[in-house]
């Protein structure tokens, strides 16, 4: 009886949409005025000592494990989630526990290891053709993911104003697609550097099959180990949510050392326009070692480290629109990845998607482009941001 009256006071302030629950007793109650937009249904009680440890891991497992059912949209659920005041996303009484997290380079190449190399063929099956797995930019409201992948990687390139012949270092180059568009299409001689194993061998597969040899290079390492190498141009997208929060400050300093005087640098990742935050379940299942950091950390760790901010562009309704194309495109290949992993791997997989979806949708979390230079140069960036759209 305890079980059942806290979990309808915890569900009933969780939500500012109707919600329906079918408790594992076969009882339901619908909480919130209208019709209900979602159905959960109960299984089996979740100890209400679990959810009070941490009620994203909690109640993250219960769906994987099949002891939460969500009939209706799991990213609308979350987004109410997140936009309810005393949700269990922000009462401290349900995030008592996080996962321990470890960034030395050991931990930093398992980490990325643990998600990046799940397998090339993966991938391949919900990304775009382009295999970029981070926020898209769709200029267009028709563009379709592949476009706006490209679209991305243009933006990017074309932000640091870069001069022909000119050389670029990619942290955290993923499968190469922005790299590789610099050296072929802007004629930059370029560096990527990856943790993956995965990723390595396909970008020196791309290199090879392009005859870039001469103007592209992959580095299986970790990027504080570049020593005294310097570059124009930096770019860095979806890295620095991974580097964790002590060494944020720490990353941040090394692009500005591997900055050529004058250099220019493109920093892309997820941010947070409150303070840095992380996610119990996220860590423990998708992202070990995962950080997600306030706007004003990350500017002042930037300029700690001597670099000077020329631009800021949000994108967060970009990466909710690329993350629910993702999710749909997931969907059409639950068959084969069912016999890839298993049906346990699916439903976490969808739930990260989705719950991206509702982070962004709900402005728990954001995405920024930092355009940055070294001291008070960027001598070679144009006055106005005509050029950006070229």
């Amino acid at each position: 009886m305890l079980e059942k009256t806290f979990y309808k006071t915890f569900l009933s302030r969780s939500f500012n949409i109707p919600v329906k629950v079918t408790y594992w007793d076969g009882k339901t109650e619908t909480y919130g005025d209208g019709d209900p937009e979602v159905h959960i249904t109960l299984n089996e009680p979740i100890p209400i000592g679990d959810i009070r440890k941490n009620a994203s891991i909690a109640l993250g497992e219960g769906y994987m494990d099949k002891k939460i059912e969500i009939d209706g949209s799991i990213e609308k659920l979350i987004t109410s989630a997140y936009t309810t005041a005393d949700s269990f996303f922000h009462n401290s009484k349900f995030i008592h526990f996080l996962p321990k997290q470890k960034h030395g380079e050991a931990e930093s190449k398992q980490d990325v290891q643990s998600h990046y190399d799940l397998g090339n063929n993966f991938y391949k099956l919900w990304l775009d053709k382009t295999m970029t797995y981070s926020c898209a930019y769709f200029e267009h409201p028709d563009d379709d993911l592949t476009t706006a992948q490209v679209n991305k990687v243009h933006h990017i390139i074309n932000k640091l104003n870069p001069q022909p012949g000119r050389t670029l270092l990619d942290i955290g180059c993923g499968w190469g697609t922005l790299m590789l568009t610099a050296a072929k299409e802007y004629h930059l001689k370029v560096t990527g550097v990856t943790l993956s194993q995965e990723q390595y061998d396909l970008v020196q597969k791309r290199i090879t099959e392009d005859h870039l040899e001469d103007v592209a290079e992959v580095l299986l390492v970790d990027y504080r180990e570049l020593g005294d190498r310097q570059w124009d141009y930096v770019t860095s997208v979806g890295m620095f949510e991974h580097v964790g929060e002590e060494n944020l400050g720490e990353y941040f300093k090394d692009v500005a050392k591997y900055l050529r005087p004058d250099g220019v640098a493109l920093i892309h990742g997820i941010t947070r326009q409150g303070k840095g935050a992380n996610n119990g379940w996220l860590n423990k299942w998708i992202f070990p070692g995962g950080y997600v950091p306030g706007l004003t950390e990350n500017i002042q760790h930037m300029l700690d480290a001597g670099l000077q901010i020329d631009d800021l562009e949000a994108l967060r309704r970009h990466y909710q629109k690329t993350t629910e194309i993702w999710d749909k495109n997931f969907k059409k290949h639950i068959p084969e990845i069912t016999d890839m992993m298993d049906e346990r791997f699916v439903r976490m997989w969808d739930l990260y998607l989705q719950a991206c979806s509702a982070s962004f949708a709900s402005g728990n979390i954001d995405v920024m482009q930092f355009l940055l230079s070294k001291g008070a140069s960027g001598k070679d960036l144009p006055m106005t941001r005509d050029y950006m759209m070229k």
